[in-house]
């Protein structure tokens, strides 16, 4: 695994928002069950804009930053980008956090 940034991750998780599009992406068959391709293969951004009710301008800011925290991943898709959780990352997070940093 590569180092954790852990004031990136901090940072990422100090927004509701952030914190709640990641709640969601634990569970994508359940939150974006509407959308049209496999969640498996991550969800896509338009869909995460929509669910959060927020402009497509600010969910696009919150996803950059959970991404540069290394708490989510993102794979092109044809013209979307499709986001998952870095599980690996979360984990080392937690690791780091039970071990008192």
């Amino acid at each position: 695994m590569t180092e954790l940034d852990i004031d990136a991750i901090h940072k990422a998780l100090a927004n509701p928002v952030r914190r709640q599009i990641l709640a969601w992406l634990k569970e994508p068959e359940v939150h974006f069950a509407q959308q049209l391709h496999p969640v498996s293969l991550g969800v896509c951004a338009g869909v995460i804009d929509h669910k959060c009710g927020l402009s497509q301008s600010t969910v696009s800011g919150h996803l950059a930053i959970l991404q540069k925290a290394g708490l989510v991943t993102v794979t092109r898709l044809g013209q979307w980008n499709m986001f998952k959780r870095n599980e690996e990352v979360i984990q080392g997070f937690l690791d780091r956090l039970n071990l008192g940093l």
